[in-house]
């Protein structure tokens, strides 16, 4: 954070305290408030935000040397004097009579003493907010149900916050402590060929904090096992291999971190009749010979079970496809159609007055021999 939040936020409101609350009423506070607060265990969407302004309340008020510099930061800025500038030893060096304005210019009061308080560092990304892990998940369905939609189970197998700490990691009845090495910025600050370079803090492993009784449960991680299984909605039309994200369904955050999104991939098993072209659905239906020479009206079965008639002129050939509208899948925004493939029989076997018949007609036909354009070959 930096020193403008400092000059911004009242903490000890936040804490519901005075500004003499001593160090065991700071603790007590916000143990109190981050439990009520606890995303977690409160589903209430303002209670994220009141978390994490209690926990950069307690960060700063629970660590001796950040509270001093917020209350001299905060003196300094109501009394619009002048200022003790950090570093100096035991003693302090005030410059008296300047006006704030003036000195600071157009740059304010958070670029002029963000480098003055840390090192220089203003850096949070050991304690801010983290967006929790991403899941991936898997689901099997028929052919019918993809096309549809449904409300179907999927097992989970992810992190979750420690139900005994509440995502704490500290024992019960402890909490973690601001790390003395970074003043819990989880960033350190080391000189390399006249740069200073920022790199995770050694001493906390850049979470900027440090706990001394870690929980028994979780072993400080704050994490627990979340084996579960829970239903989701599945839209109409998915096919197979597509991945359907929904939102806030995956891990945890951390430090009041927004969760992470479920990915499930959908597999469809295939289905007797119908197939996918796109979004419409699609279909092969068989007609005798007779039926495609002399035109006919077939019944043809759609997804929910009703049939649809369908018109087939005389001389239609095999493989032909045919568009029934509005026949397809039902989808949010538009209803698609189902396309009919017309397969010619040729029966395998004939009695003698068939084939007689047959005969006769090929006779009468007289049809050119559709192989003409083959002979003499290339």
């Amino acid at each position: 954070m930096s020193q403008q939040d400092w000059l911004e936020k009242d903490y000890y409101k936040v804490l519901g305290l005075k500004k003499d609350a001593t160090a065991d009423q700071i603790k007590k506070a916000f143990r109190k408030l981050a439990r009520e607060n606890h995303p977690d265990q409160n589903k209430d969407p303002k209670a994220e935000q009141r978390f994490k302004e209690v926990s950069e309340a307690h960060d700063v008020l629970a660590d001796p040397e950040q509270r001093k510099q917020y209350d001299e930061l905060r003196s300094l800025a109501a009394s619009g004097g002048g200022f003790r500038f950090p570093g100096t030893g035991g003693g302090s060096r005030t410059q008296s009579n300047v006006n704030l304005d003036d000195l600071l210019g157009n740059s304010g009061l958070g670029d002029i003493f963000g480098g003055l308080f840390n090192g220089g560092s203003r850096t949070t990304a050991g304690r801010g907010p983290r967006r929790g892990r991403d899941i991936e998940t898997e689901a099997v369905m028929s052919f019918v149900d993809a096309a549809r939609g449904i409300q179907t189970s999927v097992r989970l197998n992810a992190e979750t916050a420690c139900q005994a700490c509440h995502g704490l990691g500290a024992k019960d009845g402890t909490l973690p402590r601001i790390c003395p090495a970074c003043h819990g910025m989880g960033m350190t600050a080391r000189q390399s060929g006249g740069f200073a370079v920022s790199e995770p803090c050694p001493t906390c492993h850049g979470s900027g904090q440090l706990i001394d009784q870690p929980c028994p449960v979780c072993h400080g991680s704050g994490r627990g096992a979340d084996n579960r299984t829970i239903q989701v909605r599945i839209p109409a039309g998915v096919t197979d291999g597509q991945s359907i994200r929904i939102k806030g369904k995956g891990g945890p955050g951390a430090n009041g971190g927004a969760a992470g999104d479920l990915y499930v991939q959908v597999h469809v098993e295939p289905d007797r009749l119908f197939t996918r072209q796109g979004d419409n659905l699609a279909i092969t239906v068989p007609v005798t010979y007779a039926e495609a020479a002399l035109g006919a009206t077939i019944d043809v079965p759609t997804l929910d079970g009703g049939r649809v008639t369908l018109r087939l002129p005389a001389g239609t050939k095999s493989g032909q496809t045919f568009r029934a509208q509005g026949k397809g899948i039902a989808l949010k925004a538009r209803q698609t159609d189902l396309l009919v493939t017309v397969e010619v029989q040729v029966p395998a076997h004939l009695s003698a007055e068939a084939a007689a018949a047959l005969q006769a007609y090929a006779n009468l036909a007289g049809e050119a021999d559709p192989r003409a354009q083959l002979q003499g070959g290339r």
